[in-house]
């Protein structure tokens, strides 16, 4: 695949691209803290982060993250009622929706679509990410028919791979892939680390990820600077160094947490 976002910090010269990571996550967490203890804006002196948008550095505290958990709550002691959840919410990815519904309507596909399309806000679904056709049983669905008709029927497949891929996430994936043959699977990669906050033995938190086009850039200037062999043994690398180079952070991060942070990072440098 193409990735646009290849050259996007060619030229730019960072004498050490992991201290301006952990200077950014620093940084935006403060903004967090600052807002939600009712400071008045700018929640900071840097002019980029008052002018950008960027997501928080814990994913849980992201306003559609936290739209999914919370739709998916009630449904976590099944795990097809989960998984089922988990990933219509991430084709959908619009906290409105996910907010307005309740998990037990997935099961009933007309009213589903009534409501998708008349009762709660439009758009009901988010273009944050694309969320491309998917193939199933030699049909192609696009996104509102995937989140209607496709997902109950593919559910016991869904569950038959996350439970073959012995908690890991790519290998998790690329099953999953293999029969929806999306150009772009992210959706599937967010469903599937969605699960792990869930359910960690299914998906282990600490899982290797693939690199996601928009990471790719920032990942690979911290693999030259720390001579790393690949980008997954650069953000086992960035995990071991949160303990000195911030200490004082609330959780440990996982490698999900590097991929996407070293996309936000790209976005901001």
């Amino acid at each position: 695949m193409n990735n646009p976002y290849q050259d996007s910090l060619a030229g730019l010269e960072i004498a050490d691209p992991v201290r301006a990571f952990f200077d950014w996550c620093i940084e935006r967490e403060a903004i967090r803290v600052r807002r939600e203890a009712g400071q008045p804006p700018p929640w900071s002196q840097d002019p980029v982060f008052q002018k950008g948008r960027f997501l928080n550095v814990f994913r849980e505290d992201d306003k559609g993250t936290k739209a999914v958990l919370r739709f998916a709550e009630p449904v976590k002691e099944s795990r097809a009622d989960l998984i089922h959840a988990l990933f219509f919410a991430r084709w959908c990815n619009r906290d409105t929706t996910l907010n307005a519904l309740d998990p037990g309507i997935l099961k009933s596909p007309v009213e589903l679509r009534h409501a998708l399309l008349h009762k709660v806000q439009q758009p009901w679904s988010s273009e944050v990410y694309p969320v491309v056709p998917a193939r199933w049983e030699g049909r192609e669905y696009e996104r509102l028919d995937a989140c209607v008709e496709m997902f109950p029927r593919c559910r016991g497949f869904l569950v038959e791979c996350i439970e073959g891929a012995q908690g890991n996430v790519m290998t998790a994936n690329a099953a999953i892939n293999a029969r929806f043959q999306m150009s772009n699977d992210f959706p599937i990669f967010m469903a599937l680390v969605d699960l792990a906050l869930f359910v960690p033995e299914l998906i282990r938190p600490d899982s290797p990820v693939p690199t996601g086009i928009g990471a790719a850039p920032y990942l690979d200037l911290l693999q030259k600077h720390l001579r790393c062999a690949s980008h997954q043994a650069t953000a086992e690398k960035m995990i071991e160094l949160q303990a000195t180079y911030w200490p004082a952070a609330r959780r440990k991060f996982t490698p999900i947490d590097i991929e996407y942070l070293s996309c936000e990072c790209r976005k901001y440098y």
